[in-house]
């Protein structure tokens, strides 16, 4: 089977990553870990959500972030806003020229995580996208628990292409389709992209935002490139989960997808050192080992290839 020659990898450590960490990370923490990010051939870095602070205080700094990092040519910097005064807050002193905004396929989830329906959120970002389209703003959309709710079950495919087409139809230029529980299966995501593509949503319009909660994050990521998605969202280290989706861990570890897809012929640009040290320097600021495997794995190589070296 022949893959695509080429994936495009949208770095959201630095937002979905950060969001749900108990450990306070400083505001220079969070600069130098984008800024490094920036010179790993990522061409795509979520930075921060304009949310409210007291819901999520880990990214209250978000314009002190944007405004102190370094810009560089090539790479997109975006965040996420959850109503028109963060649309706001994210366009003026921030200066963002790129932002998502978030539903979900389920109604209890989108209840618990913006506080309000499904319809109630396509009300509330109509005002959004009509101003993002007027400002020239490129607005990214993102549908939540697509593959499996953690309160509701099963959540009918057919729910999460009416969502995704409305996102489209407001003037969504690409939308990240989540496994926020991590219950999700290869079958049910080529599925998924079929319909997608049946109901005339392009390859190109569809990305895959995985979470690894059963460990199924990887295999489900080549059943959407196997369906010919190439749009992929991950974390460095595999940080991430949703504060509220009970049980949730962490995305897929960026380093984990970029290794299997250069490995298979698909290539990213990304260099794995780079991000292997971002995420060595976020485990040091939260003081906590990160749940990537290839991250483990090769810093174990290393330091017995270290060892037997001085002996």
């Amino acid at each position: 089977m022949s893959y695509p020659p080429r994936a495009h990898i949208v770095e959201v450590g630095p937002r979905d990553g950060l969001q749900s960490e108990e450990t306070t990370i400083s505001t220079e923490a969070k600069v130098e870990l984008i800024d490094r990010l920036s010179t790993s051939g990522l061409t795509h870095i979520e930075v921060t959500a304009f949310v409210n602070p007291a819901k999520i205080p880990q990214l209250a700094d978000a314009e002190e972030v944007c405004k102190r990092i370094e810009r560089r040519p090539g790479v997109t910097y975006s965040a996420l806003v959850p109503n028109v005064k963060g649309y706001e807050r994210a366009i003026g002193d921030a200066e963002l020229r790129d932002i998502a905004v978030f539903t979900a396929a389920s109604e209890t989830y989108n209840q618990k995580n913006i506080g309000t329906s499904i319809e109630g959120a396509f009300e509330r970002y109509h005002e959004v996208t009509e101003r993002a389209n007027a400002d020239g703003v490129r607005v990214r959309g993102y549908v939540s628990m697509a593959f499996g709710c953690a309160y509701e079950g099963f959540v009918p495919r057919e729910r999460v292409i009416e969502v995704t087409r409305r996102l489209l139809d407001m003037g969504c230029y690409q939308i990240s389709l989540g496994d926020t529980a991590g219950l999700g299966n290869p079958a049910q995501v080529a599925q998924t992209v079929e319909m997608l593509r049946d109901a005339g949503v392009e390859s190109e319009q569809i990305a895959l935002h995985l979470h690894d909660t059963l460990g199924t994050g990887l295999a489900n990521a080549l059943a959407g490139l196997q369906s010919g998605v190439t749009t992929f969202d991950s974390s460095l280290g595999g940080l991430g989960g949703s504060p509220y989706a009970p049980g949730a861990s962490g995305n897929l570890a960026t380093e984990e997808l970029v290794y299997m897809l250069e490995e298979m012929g698909t290539g990213t640009g990304v260099d794995l050192e780079t991000i292997l040290q971002a995420a060595e320097g976020v485990a040091r600021a939260l003081r906590k080992e990160l749940p990537s495997r290839y991250l483990k794995a090769t810093r174990a190589t290393a330091a017995r290839e270290a060892g037997e070296a001085s002996s």
